[in-house]
């Protein structure tokens, strides 16, 4: 296949066509009860009504066109643009078709593409980075390194990216992003394609290359089907299929040429000075009288093909275009037989693609990294001035104990707060990537967890080795070993902690996502940041709960919640770093005639059971603390596996959830 460049130069496309591009949609769909959207009534009237959101509308959309989605806010245009992409299916009924078989929705979500509304990019990436890596996933190991980055160069020439290769995606303008996440789907030659909103936020020229590109796309033999609001005269006539949606119904569907001859055919001229677009919106929301019946009536709400045919500007040479290209595929030797459904990179190769890039972002993120080191040397001052040469001090061994817990409520707090922030947003652009079937679940969550790891052990090692130092502990090798061990595994179980938070709290509905500013979204970022913090009371309450009791014996309630608790053992841990024996004999102070922890015996025997802990239980509290960190990234992939996919089990819980709320909502008034 030749695809005629920006510049006017064919180029030899290195991303073919395969026969599966030409597919043709059929669909009938109905949203049922528990997709609908309710409205609350007045206060003095505690129940809820609902509304039907898609009423039983037809439609068909034919593969090398370029169809829009119209209609007015609220019509329904995200809710059928999500059902055909398959990205919410559930409480749908009807049934839809690819190529005259019923959908099998599994197989259509690996060969579909759903670019939303959101620019969800990596922002510290540059544009040729971000194609490079996404090159690197999609396409796999079989095409050798030199032929991705033709695809790459070619794509970028066509998406007119060339003057911006070399910018990362935060300085991009609106236009830019928006071809760039149109790019990043093109590269494994998707059959279809979605877009929700492509040209909201640009002005009249960007928006007008954004959708002329779009149709060179469909020119190719996809399938190209976005939802546009209110687009110009001059757009509106770009279009090849037009679908307007209106109170659930199918006003009409056809090409934007036979959209005045419908209107006429009704007694509804549209003025000639009028946008067409503007005008059918209008009328299909009453603004010119009760017209939407007799719309969807005439077009039989989507079944009627009559004006699909009504021939507009260039679409003659439009279809002998479509004619020869895929004419030229099906003569291509090497075109591929079917589509295929599987990832192209394996497993190993996508943890080490998203790897390289996490660590790429890392590394570039100067004003967080200065930001953290700046935290931890803040903190290894006030540390290092409260507890200064204590460790040594027979006559203060009781607030050298506050030492350690300082740490252990510094490993808890400190790596555990950027992970509740900036977890939530990437779980959004996570939900993009792994809906388009760039990489599976478990290469990300293993390229996450290994990511962290390096920034974690390093800034904790400095805040530990430097107060260490500073408050006079015990300078042998395997003791300072001991406490860091023990502490970078707490700080390592909290960061995980924190992604299980910001997994399982939602930061924003989807519904109601573009219709949030920024300020809407740092409130719902909160509900992590409220929670994290919420639940690390009760644990640093835990960690202490017993001291001073010695042997005596705790309420059996009490003892099992200590023994779920990671931040008892690490202070376990600490204690017995510290004050295990074999332990040289402490310095008493000369204005102190006599110190109770001045020899090694009573401290390893007095002060360790004064404190709760009767035994030497290093290795043992070390070992509770490797499987806590499993089992907490265990947890973070699963509830992440649920946010992205939920499963029954899943769902029940949101349900009963949801009904105990409306029910609670209920008493309250």
């Amino acid at each position: 296949m030749h695809m005629q460049g920006p510049a006017g130069v064919a180029t030899a496309c290195a991303w073919r066509t395969g026969p599966e591009l030409g597919s043709h949609f059929y669909f009938s769909l109905n949203i049922s009860t528990s997709h609908r959207a309710k409205t609350r009534r007045p206060a003095f009237s505690a129940s809820e009504h609902s509304k039907l959101i898609l009423r039983g509308l037809n439609g068909e959309f034919r593969s090398g066109q370029l169809t829009a989605i119209l209609g007015p806010s609220g019509a329904g245009k995200s809710t059928l643009l999500n059902l055909l992409a398959g990205y919410r299916v559930s409480g749908a009924t009807g049934n839809i078709f690819v190529n005259g078989e019923p959908r099998n929705l599994r197989q259509f979500r690996k060969m579909s593409r759903y670019i939303m509304q959101e620019d969800l990019l990596q922002p510290l990436l540059t544009v040729r980075e971000a194609m490079n890596i996404a090159a690197d996933l999609k396409l796999g190991s079989d095409l050798p390194h030199d032929k991705k980055r033709v695809v790459v160069e070619e794509i970028i020439q066509l998406l007119r990216l060339s003057g911006a290769r070399d910018t990362t995606s935060e300085r991009l303008s609106g236009g830019e992003r928006k071809r760039l996440s149109i790019a990043l789907e093109l590269l494994n030659n998707p059959p279809v394609i979605f877009l929700d909103e492509p040209t909201t936020g640009l002005d009249d020229v960007s928006s007008s290359t954004c959708v002329s590109l779009l149709k060179r796309v469909a020119r190719g033999g996809r399938t190209v089907v976005c939802s546009v609001h209110t687009p110009s005269a001059r757009l509106f006539t770009q279009f090849d299929h037009v679908y307007v949606v209106a109170a659930g119904g199918c006003a009409y569907q056809g090409s934007s040429a036979g959209l005045l001859p419908f209107l006429q055919e009704l007694d509804l001229p549209c003025p000639r000075t009028y946008n067409p677009a503007d005008f059918v919106i209008e009328v299909s929301s009453g603004e010119y009288g009760p017209h939407l019946d007799r719309m969807v009536a005439a077009i039989d709400n989507g079944r009627c093909q009559r004006w699909r045919d009504v021939p507009g500007v260039g679409t003659a040479a439009a279809d002998l275009e479509i004619e020869q290209l895929n004419a030229d595929e099906t003569k291509t030797d090497d075109a591929p037989s079917k589509h295929t459904y599987k990832y192209r990179s394996s497993g190993v190769q996508q943890f080490c693609i998203i790897l390289r890039r996490m660590m790429l972002q890392g590394a570039r993120n100067k004003g967080y990294m200065w930001l953290r080191i700046s935290m931890n040397l803040f903190l290894v001052g006030i540390i290092s001035l409260l507890f200064w040469k204590m460790g040594n001090d027979a006559s203060k061994t009781i607030f050298n104990l506050g030492y350690c817990y300082a740490c252990i409520i510094a490993m808890l707090y400190v790596p555990m707060m950027p992970v509740l922030l900036a977890f939530p947003t990437e779980v959004q652009l996570l939900r993009r990537e792994y809906f388009n079937r760039w990489y599976g679940l478990k290469p990300y969550y293993a390229a996450l967890v290994v990511s962290r790891i390096p920034s974690t052990v390093i800034f904790s090692l400095v805040f530990l080795i430097l107060t260490y130092i500073f408050t006079d502990q015990p300078l042998e090798l395997h003791r300072m070993a001991m406490f860091c061990s023990a502490s970078v595994l707490v700080a390592m179980i909290s960061e995980s902690l924190g992604t299980v938070i910001s997994s399982m709290l939602n930061v924003v509905s989807e519904d109601i996502l573009a219709l949030l500013t920024v300020m809407d979204l740092l409130v719902y970022r909160q509900n992590s940041m409220f929670t994290g913090p919420a639940l690390c009371v009760p644990l640093m309450l835990l960690a202490v709960y017993g001291v001073g009791s010695g042997d005596d014996p705790l309420p059996l309630v009490w003892r099992v919640a200590r023994a779920c608790t990671f931040t008892r053992y690490g202070i376990e841990g600490l204690v017995a770093a510290v004050y295990g024996p074999p332990r040289a004999d402490l310095v008493c102070p000369d204005q102190y005639d006599f110190c109770v922890f001045f020899n090694s015996c009573p401290i390893c025997s007095y002060f360790v059971k004064l404190i709760g802990i009767s035994r030497d239980s290093y290795w043992l509290d070390v070992g509770a603390l490797v499987l806590m960190l499993v089992a907490t990234n265990l947890a973070g992939y699963y509830m992440l596996r649920q946010r992205l996919s939920p499963n029954y089990a899943f769902r029940a819980i949101r349900v009963i959830g949801r009904f105990v709320k409306a029910r609670i909502s209920v008493a309250t008034h």
